[in-house]
């Protein structure tokens, strides 16, 4: 294998993400910038987001699956807690039936006395950026809350007068990822897998390596290569 196959797949595994986070990152800036010059209620932050992300849910050929803001609770005035997020057309969460999605407003339970209320701030995509004030990929996992499958939330926190308002973020499903870093990271050998910061196996040349199963940090240094890539995930390759 020559060092450029190793170094082109690095390339598409940090554009295919750095793209992503560079919507966030700029849903992110929009969504600062109205708080900074207006009280932050409910109404005005879903049709600021709506607008924000609804545009790049619907691009043809899109990867995300869907987008929002979770504001930290108590933020806005009028709901202790609250997500601004919307579903794309490839999010099959919640449809039954033959019919294909629809672009929709995620449906979520935000009153904390109902059995069905969760508190996403116990969730690893808003858990971690909140504490490493950092963008963050979480997943593979199945996500209950927006796709009922599984799937990849790319998340970075969002600020004002220095303290945490919420997080930005988008979901991908594992499927679409799969399909396409799959021909970078065989190309980077028959024995190669791409690994989150955990160590969950994201995409794997190896059919012993399935999608979602632990590599143990400890044993990284066992594997011929082990070659970061950009927002916590790492090539780790066999000869």
């Amino acid at each position: 294998m020559s060092v450029r196959t190793e170094t082109d797949a690095v390339a598409v595994v940090d554009t295919t993400f750095d793209d992503v986070f560079s919507l966030v990152d700029g849903w992110r800036e929009q969504i600062e910038r109205h708080v900074a010059s207006a009280e932050p209620r409910v109404a005005d932050i879903d049709d600021l987001v709506e607008r924000l992300v609804v545009p790049d849910l619907s691009r043809d050929g899109a990867l995300i699956i869907g987008a929002g803001f979770v504001a930290q609770p108590g933020f806005l005035r009028d709901a202790p807690w609250h997500l601004a997020w919307w579903l794309g057309h490839a999010n099959t969460f919640g449809v039954t039936g033959p019919a294909a999605p629809e672009l929709r407003r995620l449906v979520a339970v935000e009153d904390e006395d109902s059995e069905s209320f969760r508190d996403y701030t116990t969730l690893e995509w808003w858990r971690v950026p909140a504490t490493t004030h950092e963008r963050h990929i979480t997943g593979p996992y199945v996500d209950y809350l927006c796709t009922d499958d599984y799937t990849l939330t790319s998340t970075m926190p969002a600020f004002h007068d220095g303290r945490m308002i919420g997080v930005v973020g988008a979901d991908l499903y594992v499927n679409d990822i799969e399909r396409a870093l799959l021909p970078a990271v065989r190309g980077a050998g028959r024995h190669a897998a791409l690994v989150n910061a955990s160590g969950r196996v994201v995409v794997a040349s190896d059919s012993s390596r399935p999608t979602g199963s632990l590599m143990r940090r400890d044993t990284w240094g066992e594997h011929d290569r082990v070659v970061p890539c950009a927002n916590g995930l790492t090539l780790l390759i066999d000869d």
